[in-house]
């Protein structure tokens, strides 16, 4: 078939890859000038199994509500006239429960350990570097009330499939020496082993040129959906700022905006948009910071290591699509970063960066054939995208394909 796919970030990249390896003829609809220059060009870096867990929970709930008056927190929510917020925030205390917390993180646990072979697949076929490390990743708690507490959801990810080690500071530093020096200042944490880390704007990039030069994928950078030309149960077109586009199937993989469209034509698709933000820091000093990535999670800031260069990240901020950032945005991300890797880093060197992660009120993403007979999904991956692009990419060729997927669909495959 002729398929189009709308967005190249690492979901719509991802699945152009896999749709073209099985011989369709792949067309790539992308407003920015280049692929992954929107929520997939600076991230945590961490492409991570061990962060599986939903994000609706009775825990997330009260964070949530605090969200509202202390913008000092991880999660800030800044009211405004926002209907379809409001409407997102009622499905999403929904799943607060915690029978829809265990659910949810079995679906999401399944495919990111499946993206996560994926993504080392492709590296391996292609040959795509991004700045990766298979080292790890350790979730690290500073006091051990949060630690006895936060151990819980990686202990349920243990016995689901997810090898972890709880380790104490001592053993801690000694899987991660950028931490020994202040070992005394967190109580313990866990280990994911599988987990790893790596650039997802390099790897989009790269794997975008590899499509288009072995595969044939076209991409028509610079243009804009505007909309769908509907014609009975069909997409016959989509239309765009270059003209119509036409194709037999289309694929919406346009993160924030994907709820956008789908508003428009009658698809329950409950996407919105999260901020966060990230810095990215050349090393000046590299024995100094990290080896692996790693998470912070009584600051809720996370960070990896790219190379000679540390990516810093943190907070959810319910905002709209809204993308500025000021440098204030940025101060406790730095403040905690030189708590823990102090020397390593000049914060006046930083590259700052805010962006918007799809994010579905359950945390699971959406794939599969929507409402139209040649419509299909393939979004709401929140904030593990990176981590579950490429299996989503090649569950939805599955389906495309009529195939039966590799991994067990339940939960996955999108009910309209």
């Amino acid at each position: 078939m002729k398929v189009l796919v709308l967005g190249a970030g690492v979901v719509g990249t991802a699945a152009a890859y896999y749709l073209a390896s099985d011989g369709h003829e792949v067309t790539v609809v992308e407003r920015h000038e280049a692929a992954a220059r929107g929520t997939s060009q600076s991230n945590a870096g961490l492409v991570s199994p061990g962060d599986a867990t939903a994000w609706a929970s009775p825990a997330a709930l009260k964070t949530f509500l605090r969200g509202l008056w202390n913008h000092d927190l991880g999660i800030k929510v800044r009211l405004r006239f926002d209907p379809y917020f409001y409407a997102w925030s009622l499905r999403f205390l929904r799943e607060c429960t915690v029978t829809r917390l265990r659910a949810n993180t079995d679906i999401k646990l399944r495919l990111a350990l499946y993206s996560r072979e994926c993504i080392n697949a492709i590296s391996d076929a292609t040959g795509i570097r991004y700045d990766e490390r298979k080292k790890g990743i350790l979730y690290f708690f500073r006091s051990q009330k949060s630690l006895d507490t936060g151990t819980d959801n990686y202990r349920y990810l243990g016995e689901h499939g997810l090898p972890i080690e709880i380790v104490g500071r001592d053993r801690l530093a000694e899987l991660e020496p950028g931490l020994a020096g202040v070992k005394e200042k967190i109580a313990g944490g866990v280990y994911s082993p599988i987990d790893q880390t790596g650039d997802s704007r390099q790897f989009v990039e790269k794997l975008a040129a590899h499509a288009a030069e072995k595969l044939g994928v076209k991409f028509l950078y610079g243009t804009t959906v505007e909309g769908l030309d509907i014609e009975g149960d069909r997409v016959r077109a989509v239309m765009t700022s270059a003209g119509p586009v036409t194709g037999d199937a289309v694929v919406i993989s346009m993160g924030p905006e994907s709820g956008l469209i789908g508003r428009r034509y009658g698809i329950d698709l409950p996407v919105y948009p999260v901020k966060g933000y990230t810095a990215t820091i050349p090393l000046e000093d590299e024995s100094k910071g990290p080896t692996m990535g790693g998470a912070d999670e009584d600051q809720l800031i996370a960070y990896s290591r790219l190379g000679n260069r540390l990516r810093l990240a943190s907070t959810a901020e319910f905002t709209g699509l809204d993308r500025t950032h000021r440098p204030s945005d940025f101060g406790a991300m730095f403040r905690t970063g030189k708590d823990l890797f102090p020397g390593a880093f000049d914060e006046k060197k930083a590259e700052l960066w805010a962006g918007l992660r799809p994010m579905m009120p359950s945390s699971v993403p959406v794939i599969g054939r929507a409402r139209y007979e040649n419509l299909y999904l393939d979004t709401g991956h929140g904030h593990v995208g990176w981590t579950m692009a490429c299996g989503s990419g090649k569950f939805l060729a599955d389906l495309v394909a009529g195939r039966k997927p590799e991994i067990d669909p339940q939960g996955l495959v999108y009910r309209n």
